[in-house]
């Protein structure tokens, strides 16, 4: 009932009547009078006004499942949530919930990640209100094959991307494969895992970190990353954020589908892919070499022509795009 009462008083500026609130949700006065005094307990300001209602005037920078709950406007992601004070990793927790048979787009948060992870094993903390740190499961079952399923982390990038440019007003774009930057430096990861058989994909989780709230980062990576509040001069709303993510990801996946592939996408990811036209520096197994990014193709291969004219399609590997992360 939490969230419920939430989402309505969260619905526009005007007051909302206890009278409404006990009728559409069928509980008493008293119910919802509790209610109210629990969100005041946990920080939300909440005017009540006679003959008139309840209106939040200020609410606390939180990402709990009622308080995500009531900005979400989806049909089917992040309907699902599980949120933890404290996780070692939102990946594992999604992993585990999809092994005991939790819904697709069941949707973990944490307010803290004490071992998040990245690509190439990479590891990192995430404190406590300075970061998103959540993860997505899907189950596309045998309606897409195994080795497609990476593709979706480009579809989580573009879903960040648009979500932070349009709720945060920052210029975000897409550093294939999965990243989300702005000023040349990283605001956001992804990592995308898997459970598959040889033509079924059991589970796929996608892992999203999105640095919102970190006055400052350690030297290794003064460089390169960046927060949305250093961007925006205030910190994010953060589960509005959350939930402007779910809203555009189940767009373009739904899009992603009727496919299987980027050509319902690719025009738009092409608008957000940073370096396209400019010079990338390619590190693929087996390779290295420079040239220019022409974008990706339906396959989301990112496609880099040589000096010598040749056409690359890159499916794997690093790739150095001029004028991000320090490379001149």
């Amino acid at each position: 009932m939490k969230a419920e009462i939430l989402s309505m008083l969260s619905a526009g500026e005007a007051y909302v009547s206890g009278q409404k609130l006990c009728g559409e949700l069928g509980v008493s006065r008293t119910a919802v009078w509790k209610v109210i005094n629990q969100l005041k307990e946990e920080g939300y300001e909440i005017e009540s006004v006679p003959s008139k209602g309840y209106r939040i005037t200020n609410r606390p920078d939180r990402i709990t499942a009622e308080e995500i709950t009531s900005r979400l406007h989806t049909c089917w992601a992040g309907r699902i949530i599980s949120y933890s004070e404290s996780i070692d990793s939102t990946n594992n927790e999604a992993k585990r919930l999809a092994e005991q048979g939790t819904p697709a787009g069941t949707l973990v948060v944490a307010e803290e990640q004490t071992q998040g992870k990245g690509r190439r094993g990479r590891s990192w903390m995430t404190p406590a209100g300075t970061a998103i740190a959540m993860s997505l499961v899907l189950r596309p079952g045998n309606t897409l094959h195994p080795d497609r399923a990476p593709m979706l982390t480009l579809v989580m990038g573009m879903a960040v991307a648009a979500a932070c440019r349009e709720m945060c007003g920052v210029e975000a774009g897409i550093k294939w494969p999965n990243d989300v930057v702005a000023n040349g430096r990283k605001i956001c990861g992804i990592l995308t895992e898997m459970s598959c058989e040889v033509d079924f994909i059991n589970y796929v989780v996608i892992g999203i970190g999105i640095n919102t709230g970190i006055d400052g980062f350690p030297p290794e990576l003064a460089d390169t990353a960046i927060s949305l509040h250093t961007l925006m001069g205030r910190r994010p709303d953060r589960a509005k954020l959350i939930a402007v993510c779910m809203e555009r990801f189940e767009k373009y996946y739904d899009r992603f589908m009727e496919t299987q592939d980027y050509s319902h996408l690719m025009e738009e990811y092409n608008a957000l892919l940073v370096g396209r036209g400019g010079r990338v520096r390619v590190f693929s197994p087996g390779q290295e070499f420079e040239g220019t990014s022409e974008g990706i193709n339906a396959e989301g291969q990112l496609l880099v022509r040589r000096d010598d004219g040749a056409l690359e399609e890159i499916f794997a590997g690093e790739v150095s795009v001029r004028g991000i992360y320090g490379y001149v």
